[in-house]
């Protein structure tokens, strides 16, 4: 089987390295790819913004399966061009995609199907929305409508600062049109956790749930970012959570989607807040996380390409979905200084080979002249390390990053901090 992947970051990498390893698998093909996946891929050179130059790649070159990665693919329609062409391809139509790419479209999803998430408004314009802060008061959360990198939400303890987030999202339209609408929802307390699942239209089989850490700074202090590390599995989530989410989120929303006559093939993401009240989601994504995938596909003790190979079939076997058992996943994201604000690139990275057990995902890199990795993003490495503990994973993260260097790089001190802490006092 011949395999494509789309994208270019850590997780389009992870995912790389993954399919590779399985036994069906003959050829793995990166659609744009990155310094790291040429190692074990074949980057093409082709418009990875052109969906039919892709589809056209993909059929020239027999590529049985296609793996979607970003989100801005599948909001785009890549994969209803490939169905058009016969093409099989893992991921929801831009119709199914609509959970992410429109979260006043998610929130009312929601609403209209009763699954648990927070109380919510969706506004055209800056008055209307800046009138509606002043009613409610803070703490308060500002969403851009669009699609925003994972830079698109901001959490406002003060009113001052929510107001700014609608004149950035509304007026300056930082984020260009994903700035049209913006929703402006109710502050939910508890701890975040990341749930991924597998999806073949009818049904869905869980991942182990993941923690991201979003923002630039120790102790979540600073701007959001795309992720500054993750771990997994996340020990909160437990049994009984998980049952319910599944009960109340997971299947219902696999179910409503096919009601609305567009049903959910590929991965989907539910970022869910661990409130007082039970689990409720605070947003809908339609592919692998970046960088939960990275934490939790090395742990994946089964076939990938079969998993996503019967998900597009409608096939999908629960039993074919296995984990390592007693294996914790640490990753830890070496980003470039000033992200996620300006950053400079081309950068030599040197230490590549003094990382010792840990995987290596790249993410924003590429090759100089010489044949040297180099920077070519904000965030540029993960390094992830499994463990028999908490301890254990993320010590090895850390060892291995501290041998990692390029001209400013900058990175989490505290990835799994919540976790150590849980796992002391257990």
């Amino acid at each position: 089987m011949k395999i494509m992947v789309i994208g270019s970051g850590g997780r389009e990498h992870a995912l790389a390295w993954k399919l590779s390893q399985s036994l069906l698998v003959s050829k793995v093909f990166c659609c744009p790819g990155n310094g790291g996946t040429s190692r074990i891929a074949e980057n093409t050179k082709i418009d990875s913004g052109n969906y039919h130059a892709i589809a056209d790649f993909a059929a020239e070159q027999e590529v049985d399966l296609t793996v979607v990665g970003p989100d801005a693919y599948l909001a785009g329609g890549v994969v209803d061009v490939f169905q058009e062409r016969g093409l099989k391809i893992y991921g929801p139509t831009k119709a199914a995609a609509r959970l992410e790419w429109s979260k006043a479209f998610a929130k009312e999803f929601m609403k209209k199907y009763r699954i648990p998430t927070a109380g919510f408004e969706v506004f055209h314009d800056a008055a209307s929305a800046k009138q509606h802060i002043r009613e409610t008061g803070v703490p308060i959360v500002v969403k851009a409508d669009g699609l925003a990198a994972g830079k698109g939400v901001i959490v406002a303890t003060d009113l001052e600062t929510a107001y700014q987030a609608v004149d950035r999202m509304m007026v300056e339209r930082v984020f260009g049109d994903s700035g049209t609408a913006v929703v402006i929802e109710e502050f939910l307390e508890g701890e975040e956790v990341s749930l991924l699942a597998f999806c073949d239209g009818k049904s869905a089989v869980p991942m182990l749930p993941a923690q991201d850490h979003k923002r630039i700074g120790d102790n979540d202090t600073g701007p959001n970012t795309g992720g500054m590390g993750a771990y997994a599995p996340a020990s909160i989530f437990t049994s009984v959570v998980s049952e319910r989410v599944i009960r109340e989120i997971l299947n219902p929303t696999i179910e409503a989607m096919r009601d609305e006559g567009c049903p959910f093939v590929g991965t989907l993401f539910l970022g869910l807040m661990l409130t007082k009240d039970g689990p409720k989601v605070i947003e809908y994504n339609v592919r692998f996380g970046d960088p939960e995938t990275q934490a939790v596909l090395p742990l994946l003790d089964s076939d990938l390409a079969q998993i996503c190979w019967d998900a597009v079939s409608g096939k999908l076997n629960p039993e074919s979905v296995r984990w390592k058992r007693d294996t914790v996943a640490v990753c830890v994201v070496a980003a470039s200084a000033g992200y996620p604000g300006k950053f400079a690139t081309g950068k030599i990275i040197n230490g590549l080979d003094q990382t010792g057990d840990a995987l290596i995902f790249h993410a924003g890199t590429g090759l100089n002249g010489n044949g040297a990795f180099v920077t070519s993003g904000g965030r540029v490495l993960n390094l992830v390390y499994l463990g028999r503990n908490i301890h254990e994973a993320a010590a090895g993260a850390y060892k291995a990053i501290g041998n990692v260097s390029f001209e400013g790089v900058y990175y989490r001190k505290d990835i799994a901090g919540r976790e150590l802490k849980r796992f002391t006092m257990s």
